[in-house]
């Protein structure tokens, strides 16, 4: 009898350190967010607070939750291989270009994915994120649309039920949305792009909630290919423009004819 009360103890933390995991796991949780308080996280899972500590002591030993004066949060357990890529890739204007080969890939797979297995919550959330993008672009308000664009993908990996491409994209989605890769609104402020972009995500949208996976994938492969070109004629212009900006200055360096 003695005995028999830690061992519950255990289990019962073993049980909430595991019911937490399964929520990151499929992405009900995500990196970064903060847990409620203990008091009101105890409730809602209807345990008591010294067996949820323990449980959350479990998953910060997992590498799953930090734990600091203002509470718990989860843990943005793939920063150690975003980081350092980060780094790798802010000076490499090919990587921009290796990431869209990749996306072309991935994204198609995954609206495809997503057309097939998402369910009716599913497709309401994607649904309001298609309502919400096409207000803020009747606004003319790119950076809202640029982070509706975002949340239209992250929506596409979530109703892939796939676990590596969720955790895997959603860690580059970061990044994009820090414009490590490119300048998002950059890319929306050029000329005719936002009205483009907004049919690609719409048929995009439209596909995975009509359920018709070969229409999602073209759809999401034709907008990674846009993406591409249009990032290539930005990159290109660019050059242009410094190489003009060099003529103009070799004045300073070369010396009067007398």
């Amino acid at each position: 009898m003695i005995m028999s009360e830690p061992i519950r103890a255990t289990r019962l933390a073993e049980t909430i350190a595991d019911h937490l995991e399964r929520l990151i796991a499929e992405g009900a949780l995500r990196p970064g967010e903060r847990l409620l308080p203990e008091r009101e996280l105890a409730l809602k899972l209807n345990v008591s607070r010294p067996s949820l500590r323990d449980g959350l002591a479990a998953m910060e030993r997992r590498g799953l939750i930090v734990t600091d004066r203002q509470g718990s949060r989860v843990a943005e357990f793939l920063r150690p291989l975003t980081e350092p890529l980060e780094l790798l890739i802010q000076n490499n204007t090919q990587a921009t270009f290796d990431y869209l080969e990749f996306r072309f890939v991935v994204e198609g797979a995954a609206a495809e994915m997503a057309a097939k297995r998402a369910t009716d919550l599913d497709r309401a959330a994607i649904r309001a994120i298609l309502d919400r993008m096409a207000a803020v672009h009747g606004d003319d308000d790119s950076a809202a649309e640029a982070e509706a664009d975002a949340d239209l993908h992250s929506a596409t990996y979530e109703a892939t039920y796939n676990v590596m491409i969720l955790h895997i994209m959603r860690g580059f989605s970061q990044l994009l949305r820090r414009d490590v890769f490119y300048n998002r609104e950059r890319l929306y402020a050029r000329p005719g792009v936002r009205d483009l972009l907004l049919g690609h995500h719409q048929a995009i949208g439209e596909a995975i909630i009509a359920g018709d996976g070969p229409a999602a994938r073209r759809a999401a492969e034709e907008h990674i290919t846009v993406t591409r070109e249009t990032l290539e004629e930005i990159r290109d212009a660019d050059a242009r423009l410094a190489m003009s900006l060099r003529r103009i200055g070799r004045r300073d360096l070369v010396a009067p004819e007398r």
